[in-house]
């Protein structure tokens, strides 16, 4: 009798070893949830709101135009931001819109147009330009201490809100 309880405390630790060792890695090259701070990407994305973030498609190509991306912002802090413009692209900010390579881009996931102008500005190779869909209350590539977002910043695309329970949906990505 004393055989078979060691045998289960065994694969009892066996199975909680290999649940940790499937997390981590998980987390780690796979998904990850993260926290939305704040109104900046308001009306996608509100405070409070937690969400999936995949992690695996970035490291195969590069964000595009209309992705919502997590960033590391500082050390201690993550930016959740859509992709506006990448590598090449002229960006410019008129109360009128946001013009890309002078075409003015369809925003219909935006809470109010900008009321500051910006640019023109041509973005780096291996960076992006953010903002938030909230622009008028948003710190994005437009503030100086956030600038571009080096790619290498990037942790992944928000795919999945899960919580709150009443919120639960896919992202949608212009």
């Amino acid at each position: 009798m004393q055989e078979a309880a060691k045998n289960e405390m065994w694969e009892w630790i066996k199975s909680i070893v290999l649940a940790i060792i499937l997390a981590l890695v998980i987390r780690a090259f796979l998904v990850e949830v993260f926290l939305v701070q704040g109104d900046s990407m308001l009306p996608t994305l509100h405070d409070r709101e937690r969400l999936l973030v995949s992690k695996i498609q970035y490291f195969y190509r590069e964000p595009k135009a209309g992705e919502i991306v997590v960033f590391q912002a500082t050390e201690d802090r993550d930016f959740i931001k859509r992709v506006i413009a990448t590598a090449g692209d002229e960006v410019r900010i008129i109360p009128d819109g946001v013009y890309v390579n002078g075409e003015k881009i369809t925003e219909d996931y935006v809470l109010e147009k900008a009321w500051e102008s910006y640019g023109p500005v041509i973005v780096p190779e291996g960076t992006v330009f953010v903002m938030g869909d909230n622009r008028n209350n948003s710190m994005d590539s437009r503030h100086p201490n956030v600038g571009f977002i080096e790619l290498d910043q990037i942790k992944g695309k928000a795919i999945f809100i899960f919580w709150p329970l009443g919120s639960m949906r896919a992202i949608s990505h212009h």
